[in-house]
């Protein structure tokens, strides 16, 4: 377990539940050594914070390349498919840890790759409930339905803040045209035009999961930021976001 926050922390919690040693690995530790002494792990999970996933990714040893599981929000094929990974299990995390707290679910999370059965077993060892993906056009449409949540709730909450419910229920231009901006990002980085009508009411159903859940988090100015330069990288308008992000 390559970092063990609060996520990490609920998916350890099921593996020892159903019977596995759990090795983590912290920030300082070294990868290679780790992999050294663990030469032949049945998965190894990536569980650090957005920020800090290429730099894992970059850093994996040979010897467990194959065994990745990634969990972190805004992933999307490219993060990983620029460092060589063919086939890493993928889960789109629907419920939210915090210190303190038992975990808070939203919806169901899916899961896909040759580990999926293993994260999911773990998940529902622990009362999380999961579910593993056919394929991987499937799973595609879950990283992005998240991604669109995600980006367009902080992002929108950096000018209206409150819950989720609020924004969707007394904020919808503003929610919408944020949405757009963010899946026209979701569209270049994936190379395609996704479903947008799907998307919304992807996003709908999980504002419904949880109705209270608070927009802005303290990763939304960094959120806006990292959209804002994928923007200008694909020389996209999203004007929505580059006025929250002048006003703010």
């Amino acid at each position: 377990m390559i970092g063990v926050g609060e996520i990490g922390g609920v998916l350890a919690r099921g593996l020892l539940r159903l019977g596995y040693p759990v090795f983590p690995i912290t920030r300082g530790m070294s990868l290679s050594d780790a992999a050294s002494e663990l030469d032949d792990p049945l998965a190894v999970f990536v569980a650090v914070a957005e920020p800090d996933l290429h730099s894992v990714l970059g850093m994996m040893p040979d010897a467990w390349r194959d065994r990745v599981v990634l969990l972190q929000n805004e992933l999307l094929p490219r993060d990983w498919e620029q460092y060589g990974y063919r086939k890493p299990t993928v889960i789109s995390i629907w419920f939210e840890k915090k210190p303190g707290q038992d975990a808070k679910v939203l919806l169901t999370s899916p899961v896909f790759g040759p580990r999926a059965d293993l994260v999911v077993d773990a998940l529902q060892a622990v009362g999380i409930p999961a579910r593993a993906v056919n394929n991987a056009d499937d799973m595609l449409f879950e990283l992005v339905r998240k991604n669109v949540y995600i980006l367009t709730t902080n992002i929108a909450g950096l000018e209206c803040r409150g819950t989720v419910a609020e924004l969707w229920g007394h904020h919808r231009k503003l929610a919408t045209a944020v949405a757009d901006d963010v899946m026209d990002i979701q569209d270049w980085l994936t190379g395609q035009e996704n479903d947008r009508r799907r998307l919304i009411d992807g996003m709908a159903e999980a504002v419904a999961g949880d109705p209270e859940h608070k927009c802005m988090g303290r990763s939304a100015p960094a959120r806006l930021e990292r959209a804002l330069a994928v923007a200008d990288e694909a020389d996209l308008s999203v004007p929505k976001l580059r006025e929250i992000h002048a006003q703010a």
